[in-house]
Order: C-alpha cells, then structure tokens, then sequence
C-alpha cells in the first residue's frame, strides 16, 4: 500500500466515497510535527494493509479543504468511516497508541 496524496478535487472520491476506513492527515511542509508524523503514517500504513487507507491533505495547498474541515492545528488526523469523521486527533500521534483507535474502527 502507499500513502496517498489528496487535492480538493481528489478528496470525494478518494476519502468520502471510500469503502474502507480512511486516515487522513491534514498538514503543511513547514510543519515539524507534521514531518515527524511521516513514519507513524508509514509504520500504521505497514500495520493495517488493506484494510486502512491513509491519506494526506497538505491544507497550503488545499485551503478550502481546511476550511470546510475546520482544520485549525496542525498536524490533524481525521478517521473517516462511510464519509464520515468518526474520530479527529490533534498533534504529534504514537503509533502504539493510533492502532489502539483504529483497531475498533476496523472491527465495525
């Protein structure tokens, strides 16, 4: 699998139309955190293959999408099921602990 960059014309189909759990993280190049959520993102990519889709947002890039998400920190990461943000996290993330949100999300 690979981490997929999203556009604001990308973002219906790619995350809201999915029928898989979607992660998505709302970021910008200029960010610390952000780059530093990189390997989690990966390292949760590795953990739930297929069955996860991870996805990123850069919100410079994608202003609108900020906006209409009400994207106010970052990094963001917003868990999307069946269109739907169904848990949003603020900051740098542990990977131990992000699995611990998704797991159930999966269960569903």
């Amino acid at each position: 699998m690979s981490i997929a960059a999203v556009s604001e014309e990308t973002f219906d189909s790619e995350v809201l139309g999915s029928d898989r759990l979607v992660l998505v993280d709302y970021w910008a190049d200029w960010c610390a955190p952000c780059r530093a959520m990189g390997p989690v993102l990966e390292e949760l990519d590795r953990a739930f293959e297929g069955r996860l889709r991870i996805c990123k947002v850069n919100i410079d890039e994608n202003p609108r999408l900020a906006l209409a998400n009400r994207i106010v920190s970052i990094p963001t990461l917003c868990l999307y099921q069946d269109g739907k943000v169904v848990k949003r996290m603020v900051g740098l993330q542990e990977p131990e602990e992000m699995k611990e949100i998704i797991r159930p999300y999966l269960a569903k």
